[in-house]
C-alpha cells in the first residue's frame, strides 16, 4: 500500500495548495448554509412546507446546469472560475441573513448553490490533471478528509455563537470567511507546464459510458441516504435535533479520519473490488433499514451508510485511468450533471413512494446498489493504472 506523500514531495505543490484552501473554504461556507438554513427559513422567513421543498429543488438545478462549466472556460482559466466560484458561494451565504423572504432565500440559495456545483466540478477536474493515478486517490481522500474537518470546525463555531450573534451574523461568518479564500484564491496562480490542454466544448465518449452510468445511479443511492435516511430517524425514530447533530459531527469526524485511508485503499485493491464492497455493505444496510426496530442501531446504520458511501471517489479515479487527459475537464462537468439527474428525480418519486410504505424507498436503494454492482464488474483498467 502506498504511503499519502508527505506535504513536500506532492508534485504540483502549489495546486495542492490552492486546492486545499479552496476545499476548507467551501466546506466552512456550505456547511455553514447548511446548519442554519432550516432554523432560518422557519423562524426567520416564516416559509411553509411547499415553499421550503420549493427552494430544495431549485437548490439542485444549477448541478444539472454544471455543463456551463463548459462554456466558461471558453474565456477563463479553470483555476480562476474554481476561485470564482468559491467567492459566489460565500457571497450567497453572507448575504442569506439580510434577505427573510421566500424570494429572499431562493435567490441567496441559487447563488450560494452554483458557486458550490462549478467549484465541486472544477476541483474534480483540477485534481484528476495535475496529479497521476497513484497521486490522485490520495489527494482527494486528504481533501476529503478536510472538507470533513472543516464542516466540523464551523459547526463548533455556530454552536459557540449562536447565542449572542443574530443569524445574519452568523451566515457572515461562513460567508466571509469562503469569501476571502476565494479573493486570495484570484490573486494566485498554481498552474503547472506541460499538462495536456483541455478540450473545449462539451465531451461524450461511447467508451465512457460505464462511467457515465456508475455516476447515474452514484448519484441516485445518495439521494436515498440524504433525504431518506435521515427523515428515518427523525420521523419514525424521532431523534431530536441533538442527537442528530451528534450524528452530523460523529460522521465528519469519521469521515475527517477515513477518507485519507480510502484514497490508499484504492491504490492497494484498486477500485473495482473497493467499489464491490460498497455495493453490498449499502444494499445491506439500505435492507436494514427496513427491517430494524432499535433507534440506536438504526443511528448505527446511519454512520455505516456514510462510511461506505465515502467509497464512490473510487468513480472518479477509474474515469482518470481511462479516460483521454484532454478529455478531463469537460467530462466532470458532464458527471456533475449526470449526478443531478438523479438528485431531482429520486426525492420526488421517493417521496411519493414514502407514503405508501417507507421501506420502498429503501428497497429502491438495494436495487441501485445492486445495478451498481452489475456495472462495477464491467470495470477494466489498463495496465498503466492501479490494479482492479
Amino acid at each position: 500500500m502506498q504511503r499519502i506523500p508527505d506535504l513536500p514531495t506532492i508534485p504540483n505543490r502549489p495546486m495542492y495548495i490552492f486546492l486545499l484552501v479552496l476545499t476548507v473554504a467551501n466546506a466552512v461556507g456550505y456547511q455553514g448554509w447548511s446548519t442554519l438554513y432550516t432554523n432560518f427559513a422557519v423562524h426567520e422567513a416564516g416559509l411553509t412546507g411547499a415553499q421550503n421543498g420549493l427552494v430544495q429543488s431549485l437548490r439542485e438545478v444549477p448541478g444539472l446546469l454544471s455543463i456551463g462549466v463548459i462554456l466558461l472556460l471558453l474565456v477563463l482559466r479553470e483555476h480562476r472560475l474554481a476561485a470564482l466560484s468559491v467567492v459566489m458561494l460565500g457571497a450567497g451565504v453572507l448575504a442569506a441573513g439580510f434577505f427573510p423572504s421566500f424570494g429572499g432565500i431562493v435567490f441567496t440559495t441559487m447563488l450560494m448553490s452554483f458557486g458550490f456545483h462549478y467549484f465541486e466540478t472544477t476541483n474534480q477536474s483540477l485534481i484528476l490533471q495535475y496529479f497521476d493515478v497513484r497521486t490522485a486517490p490520495l489527494i482527494i481522500g486528504r481533501l476529503r478528509g478536510l472538507n470533513a474537518g472543516g464542516n466540523l470546525t464551523i459547526g463548533a463555531v455556530i454552536f459557540l455563537a449562536a447565542g449572542v450573534l443574530p443569524f445574519s451574523g452568523l451566515f457572515a461568518i461562513s460567508g466571509g470567511l469562503a469569501i476571502l479564500a476565494g479573493l486570495w484564491a484570484l490573486t494566485q496562480d498554481p498552474r503547472a507546464q506541460g499538462l495536456p490542454v483541455q478540450r473545449r466544448g462539451m465531451v461524450m465518449r461511447k467508451r465512457y459510458w460505464l462511467f457515465y452510468l456508475l455516476t447515474l445511479l452514484g448519484g441516485a443511492r445518495r439521494q436515498i441516504f440524504i433525504v431518506f435516511s435521515a427523515f428515518l430517524l427523525v420521523e419514525r425514530f424521532e431523534f431530536g435535533v441533538r442527537e442528530m447533530t451528534l450524528f452530523f459531527m460523529l460522521n465528519n469526524a469519521v469521515n475527517w479520519f477515513l477518507n485519507p485511508l480510502i484514497g490508499k485503499a484504492i491504490n492497494a485493491v484498486g477500485e473495482r473490488r473497493l467499489l464491490v464492497m460498497e455495493c453490498l455493505s449499502l444494499a445491506g444496510i439500505c435492507l436494514a433499514y427496513t427491517v430494524v426496530e432499535d433507534r440506536w442501531l438504526v443511528g448505527l446504520l446511519y454512520v455505516m451508510d456514510q462510511i461506505f458511501f465515502n467509497f464512490i471517489v473510487a468513480v472518479r479515479t477509474y474515469f482518470q485511468k481511462i479516460a483521454d487527459p484532454a478529455d478531463i475537464a469537460p467530462s466532470m462537468a458532464v458527471s456533475v450533471a449526470v449526478n443531478h439527474v438523479a438528485a431531482v428525480v429520486v426525492p420526488v418519486v421517493g417521496g411519493m413512494l414514502w407514503m405508501m410504505d417507507f421501506r420502498i424507498p429503501f428497497y429502491l436503494g438495494a436495487a441501485l446498489a445492486g445495478c451498481s454492482l452489475v456495472a462495477t464488474l464491467f470495470m477494466r483498467v489498463p495496465a498503466r493504472g492501479a490494479s482492479c
